[in-house]
């Protein structure tokens, strides 16, 4: 049996291994199909505290790896296909690794950022493409760029990339925008935001140096144009990674993890929450590292008077 389990390898599941790991919890890291998480995909991370000249997303994820590892974390790879909470120990099963019984659990999965599907894009993220403007927006200093999407988050995104961009281009493949009507009208009313509605994304196109344009289909004639641009955020949305906890866990109805204010605590004694798999509003590396050691702190204090086993015995 483990003290604590946790799935995921992102800023949140890291900073919490590297807690627990000082804490002599000795926690079972379990990664998944993509060790560091949303990190890994970007280059340079500028707004990450303590890193002057930057550094590169999956340099920063690999670090905090090691960091945890000199402590004591064990890393292991494996996918959770199922998970029994009714009782205790928690049970869980994992592809390659078999049954693992723990006392206690940290869900750091993350939410995985929904992707156009076209040619061109996904060889393209962190050469042009991104899905974080907030990340990645300082990059597009002066330039032109294309935001994808027409809900509230795409609008929001596409106004932040006013500060940096000359022209940000809000490209909807429908006429009428999801988006709230407040939000439209601060997209409107900025003159660095044009729009190009109707359209729908065919292919990402980019040169060697990286993104040069994205073509298109005008729904209203069926024919194809290209839009010139230098960058490309997708912004149509997330999808945190709790599918496999079959409805066991309490979630928001997008499927975002609930928690109990001013915690990690979800509605399963033991079970813990972190990052952006129970954040759909920040989003962010650095908000991810705080929950992370938030829920390692709540897990050790649940360990001091919920453990089933006499783990005094077994140092």
């Amino acid at each position: 049996m483990e003290k604590v389990v946790i799935l995921g390898t992102g800023p949140a599941g890291l900073t919490a291994a590297i807690y627990l790991a000082r804490a002599n919890m000795k926690p079972i890291v379990i990664e998944g199909d993509q060790p560091g998480g949303q990190l890994t995909l970007t280059t340079e991370v500028e707004n990450f505290p303590g890193f002057i000249d930057g550094i590169m997303g999956p340099q920063l994820m690999e670090n905090m790896r090691k960091q945890a590892e000199r402590f004591g974390a064990e890393f292991k790879r494996g996918w959770v296909t199922d998970i029994d909470f009714s009782k205790k120990p928690l049970r869980l099963q994992v592809s390659g690794l078999g049954e693992i019984e723990t006392e206690s659990l940290i869900l750091s999965t993350g939410a995985s950022a929904k992707l156009l599907n076209i040619p061109g894009e996904k060889e393209n993220i962190g050469r042009g493409v991104s899905t974080c403007a907030t990340c990645d927006g300082f990059f597009f200093r002066g330039k032109k760029v294309i935001i994808v999407g027409g809900g509230d988050s795409a609008l929001e995104e596409a106004n932040f990339l006013t500060k940096f961009a000359n022209e940000v281009v809000i490209v909807h493949r429908r006429t009428d925008l999801r988006a709230s009507k407040i939000m439209q009208d601060r997209a409107r009313e900025n003159s660095k935001v044009s729009w190009q509605l109707n359209k729908t994304p065919l292919e990402v196109v980019a040169s060697e140096n990286g993104v040069t344009g994205l073509k298109v289909t005008n729904n209203d004639t069926n024919e194809e144009e290209f839009i010139e641009t230098d960058g490309i955020f997708v912004a149509i949305g997330h999808t945190p990674n709790t599918s496999f906890l079959n409805g066991q866990i309490e979630t928001d109805e997008t499927g975002y993890i609930q928690v109990v204010p001013g915690t990690t605590e979800t509605n399963i004694p033991g079970v813990f929450a972190c990052g952006d798999v129970q954040d759909n509003k920040y989003r962010q590396a650095i908000t991810a590292a705080g929950t992370g050691c938030m829920a390692a702190l709540d897990a050790e204090r649940y360990l001091e008077g919920n453990a089933v086993h006499d783990w005094s015995k077994s140092q």
